[in-house]
């Protein structure tokens, strides 16, 4: 029997989460904001959450409805016979995203749907089934825009992101979602080498590996959420796991560079608990000292990279080294083909190099840019009259879009942790690239606690500013954008009654405590 289901991903990835579920045989693909529905059956549930690289997690509704106030929370959700998913003995957590007039807290959503199932599960049959924040039997998932709510179930669990290979890391890990996305997005599937000069913890490279294998991301998981679910069917999940069919030979090599000792040791440990060590080799190199290209590598190789850029880490230079990048691109990477993932628009200028695509994502908290340089001896026009390509057509379509990034970007001088920040536009938290990161990296989460709180998206900073994320998906204004996120009518124009108008700090506090009962958030 097939059935909605949701595949949740990052802003700017959405494309190639539609095509990874186009080739799965996923039907009616409809592409929202960071999320995409699609139609399938369990098995295809089971592929999604083990084959699908860019995607967070997949959601399986089962009730929309209004949502007017509480009480309509609690009836709905009561009226759903919960021994089809659950038992008194089996646990169950709740996360909620909200944005609506009526609720000002997700939480308190939360607690309204764990009430519900609680007592009908006591009215029946006299016990309760138990909440688990941990590890919880079922994860369940409330969505309200405006007046419009959706349940679902969550058949993920841990984030996608989470593979299951990363032995250790370092300060500021790219998402692996997001490191797949982008190789995606550059059309390399292993016809060439692979070069990471800064390679950190070795995602990049390890995801590479992944893609030019055919291997299936979830093969390092030790589990997803479906496998508590009362209809578990354990013979068709072992069937998918075992599906071979995508694997593919790899001839050509994947190396990997960074100049911190650390970094190089961590990157060799999660390439060997991949069980990739033939195919990618890690090294100790400084960038600005070394060639470019690795001594034993063919001429042909595609440079993707991910260098500090000065939230989390930084260099003693910092714009001298994206100079130096320019220049080695230069001199040494002629007739390559280079994306380099950052964040400051000094930084890009310092390469030096006109980029044939500038594609905006979210690193973490950041809102960056990952820019292709196409390398050619010679003047344009004369690269052009020889055959040559530097953008396709599908790039100059993507090109002309407007409004698709910042268009400035303040610089400042300091780069370290206590250096002031230039206020953003966002709410998301800067500190999000840090380790341990994953699940604001996931969507910006939250505060933890409750029954959850996980999803993706709330944010911890923000949530305290706007109460939402508001270019994910919550803009302040504008609200919840019906087509792309769960069928919403729009939002509210509102932004709590709490806040008292002006730019008076304590008379906003002030106003907060009255109508919170005394709890304040350092709202600023």
């Amino acid at each position: 029997m097939t059935s909605e289901l949701i595949a949740k991903t990052f802003q700017g990835l959405e494309p190639l989460l539609a095509q990874e579920l186009t080739e799965l045989g996923a039907s009616d693909i409809q592409i929202g904001r960071r999320m995409v529905t699609f139609i399938g059956d369990k098995e295809m549930m089971y592929r999604a959450n083990f084959c699908l690289r860019t995607a967070i997690r997949i959601l399986k509704p089962i009730k929309q409805f209004k949502s007017k106030s509480a009480d309509d929370v609690y009836n709905a959700v009561k009226e759903i016979d919960w021994t089809t998913y659950l038992s008194p003995e089996t646990t169950f957590a709740v996360d909620s995203v909200v944005f609506s007039p009526e609720f000002h807290h997700s939480k308190f959503v939360a607690y309204k749907v764990k009430d519900a199932i609680a007592d009908q599960f006591r009215e029946r049959t006299g016990k309760r089934p138990n909440v688990s924040v941990t590890n919880p039997d079922i994860q369940l998932h409330i969505h309200i825009s405006d007046y419009d709510a959706t349940l679902a179930l969550d058949s993920s669990g841990e984030s996608l992101h989470r593979r299951g290979y990363r032995q250790e890391s370092v300060a500021a890990p790219l998402n692996e979602v997001l490191a797949a996305g982008i190789i995606l997005m550059t059309g390399w599937r292993g016809e060439s080498d692979f070069l990471d000069p800064f390679c950190g913890s070795g995602t990049l490279c390890i995801e590479a590996a992944l893609i030019a294998r055919g291997i299936a991301p979830g093969v390092f998981r030790q589990g997803y959420a479906f496998e508590k679910w009362p209809d578990f069917d354990r013979d068709l999940f072992e069937q998918v796991y075992n599906d071979d069919s995508n694997d593919r030979e790899f001839t050509h090599h994947i190396y990997g560079r960074d100049i911190d000792p650390k970094a190089v040791g961590v990157a060799t440990r999660n390439v060997r608990a991949a069980g990739l060590s033939k195919d990618i080799t890690i090294a100790e190199a400084d960038f600005t000292k070394c060639p470019l290209l690795p001594a034993d590598g063919q001429n042909k190789t595609l440079l993707i990279t991910n260098p500090p850029y000065g939230e989390r880490i930084s260099s003693p230079d910092l714009q001298g080294l994206y100079k130096t990048i320019g220049q080695k691109l230069k001199r040494e990477f002629t007739g390559g083909e280079a994306w380099i993932l950052s964040y400051r628009e000094e930084c890009f200028e310092q390469i030096g190099l006109k980029p044939s695509l500038k594609t905006p994502l979210f690193n973490g908290s950041l809102e960056c840019e990952l820019r292709k340089y196409v390398l050619f001896d010679g003047r344009l026009n004369d690269h052009r009259a020889n055959g040559g390509m530097v953008k396709t057509e599908y790039e100059r379509r993507q090109m002309a879009e407007k409004h698709r990034f910042k268009q400035k970007r303040s610089f400042f001088k300091g780069e370290d942790d206590e250096a002031p920040r230039p206020e953003r536009s966002h709410g998301f938290n800067k500190y999000a690239r840090h380790e341990r990161t994953d699940h604001r990296e996931e969507g910006f989460r939250g505060r933890r606690g409750g029954f959850g709180n996980r999803e993706d998206d709330f944010d911890k900073r923000g949530g305290k500013r706007d109460g939402f994320n508001r270019r994910e998906g919550f803009d302040k204004r504008n609200g919840f954008n019906s087509r792309e996120g769960f069928g919403g009518r729009g939002g509210s124009s509102k932004r709590g009654d709490y806040r008292a108008k002006g730019n008076d700090r304590a008379a906003r506090q002030e106003a907060r405590r009255r109508f919170f009962g005394g709890h304040n958030d350092n709202e600023d």
